[in-house]
């Protein structure tokens, strides 16, 4: 019995730990490139440089994925609600021309780069554990990861955590 009882404990902090939040992106994620509206490379650790000291919402989303454009209406509201914020949209949209006309066509107001990394199997998505777009993450003053995970824009987690930090 005692051994059943142990081995379910073990079973337990093992799923447990597999789905702990991160705090910190992974070098990889960090080294990743990703392309700014004029075109320029920058890596993602340059990008979060940029944003030091404020709170930063990242959306995870591409143009042609019906969950992001219908949660648009969500993300806007959490704007309004948030507008100290900095508001970071990372797209695995396929090419930049498709990027920027999704940008103009849903009218995404924000910070913009688009991942050039593929979605599944790639650098950013792998070091975040990318399983869905949308994707939420919430970014502290210092760069520390407060929220790791979130799918929609009115998350309970998501608007606490925020209201946490500012």
């Amino acid at each position: 019995m005692k051994r059943i009882i142990v081995s379910f404990f073990v079973a337990l902090g093992l799923v447990s730990c597999s789905n702990a939040q991160k705090t910190e992106f992974s070098k990889e994620a960090l080294a990743d490139k990703m392309l700014t509206v004029d075109g320029t490379e920058l890596t993602f650790s340059d990008i979060l440089k940029k944003y030091e000291g404020k709170t930063v919402v990242i959306d995870v989303w591409a143009s042609w994925c019906p969950d992001c454009i219908k949660g648009m209406p969500k993300v806007e509201a959490l704007q309004k609600q948030f507008p100290e914020a900095v508001y970071l949209f990372l797209s695995y949209d396929k090419t930049p021309e498709s990027w920027a006309k999704g940008i103009e066509k849903y009218a995404v107001k924000g910070e913009h780069y688009l991942i050039l990394s593929k979605w599944k199997g790639g650098t950013f998505s792998n070091s975040i554990d990318l399983d869905w777009i949308p994707r939420y993450i919430i970014l502290d003053k210092t760069g520390k990861i407060a929220l790791y995970k979130a799918i929609e824009a009115d998350d309970e987690k998501l608007i606490s955590t925020i209201k946490n930090l500012n």
